[in-house]
C-alpha cells in the first residue's frame, strides 16, 4: 500500500507562540501576511486558516464555535448508500492535486480561491503538508476535496463535482482514509445546511483548539492506493 510521506519542516513562523483562545469568533483575528509555506503550516498549527474576501489585506479566521466532522462521521444517507454501490467510481489521493483545486476554484462558490492562493496551497502539496482526494470514473475527474493535514486533524479547504454526489463521496471515502491512518477530527471550518446533512456539528473554539494542540504532531499517512468507492458501503442485501 502507497501512504503519504511526512510532511517536511518549514521553520520557524510569525504564529508561533500565538494564542487564538481570546481572539474574536465572528472576526478576521489577524490581518496581513503572505501565504507562504512557513505563515501556512504556522497558521493551521496554531487553529487559523486564510480566507481572502477581495480585500487588499489578507484576512484569517478562527471560528467560534468551530465546525467540525469527527473521523468516521460523515452522513451517508439511502441515496448516497445506492450511489456508491452503483456508479463504479474510485478514488485516489494526491494524485491530481492541482486539478481539484482547480475544480473548486471553477464550482462557482469558491471565489476567494485566487491564483494566488492555488499557488501557496500547491507549495504546501509539494512539502506534503496539502493533499487531495480525487474521485474518478473511469480516467475522469468527476469531483474531489481538498485540504491542509495537521497531524490528526485535516483542516478541508473545498470540494466540487461534476457529477451528481461526486464531492459527497469525496468526503466520504477522505473520512474513511483519514480514520484508517489515525485522525481524529475533519475540520470544516463553518457551517453550512449542506455540511450539516453530511454530519457536521460545531463544538467551542477553545474544544477544538485543545484537540488541534493534542494531535497536531501525530504521524498520520494517508494510502493513496487507487480504491473502488463501493467498498464504502456493504452489498446490497
Amino acid at each position: 500500500m502507497a501512504v503519504t510521506a511526512p510532511p517536511r519542516a518549514v521553520g520557524p513562523t510569525v504564529w508561533d507562540g500565538f494564542s487564538l483562545r481570546r481572539s474574536p469568533g465572528r472576526a478576521p483575528v489577524a490581518v496581513g501576511g503572505t501565504l507562504d509555506p512557513a505563515t501556512l503550516v504556522g497558521a493551521y498549527r496554531a487553529g487559523a486558516f486564510p480566507w481572502p474576501t477581495g480585500g487588499y489585506d489578507l484576512p484569517w479566521w478562527s471560528p467560534d464555535p468551530r465546525a467540525v466532522i469527527p473521523t468516521r462521521g460523515v452522513r451517508v444517507n439511502r441515496s448516497l448508500r445506492k450511489r456508491l454501490r452503483s456508479c463504479g467510481w474510485t478514488t485516489t489521493v494526491d494524485e491530481s492535486f492541482v486539478e481539484v483545486v482547480r475544480g473548486c476554484q471553477r464550482d462557482g462558490t469558491s471565489g476567494w480561491i485566487t491564483d494566488e492562493l492555488i499557488d501557496g496551497y500547491t507549495r504546501l502539496h509539494t512539502l506534503g503538508w496539502a493533499h487531495s482526494l480525487e474521485v474518478w470514473d473511469a480516467d475522469e475527474l468527476v469531483g474531489g476535496v481538498y485540504g491542509v493535514g495537521v497531524g490528526g486533524v485535516f483542516a478541508g479547504e473545498s470540494m466540487f463535482h461534476t457529477r451528481t454526489d461526486a464531492s459527497k463521496v469525496a468526503l466520504a471515502d477522505f473520512d474513511a482514509r483519514f480514520a484508517a491512518a489515525g485522525g481524529v477530527l475533519l475540520d470544516v471550518q463553518m457551517t453550512t445546511d449542506h455540511l450539516v446533512s453530511l454530519g457536521a456539528l460545531e463544538i467551542p473554539r477553545a474544544d477544538y483548539l485543545t484537540v488541534l494542540a493534542r494531535v497536531r504532531d501525530a504521524d498520520v499517512r494517508l494510502d493513496r492506493d487507487r480504491r473502488p468507492v463501493a467498498r464504502l458501503v456493504p452489498p446490497a442485501g
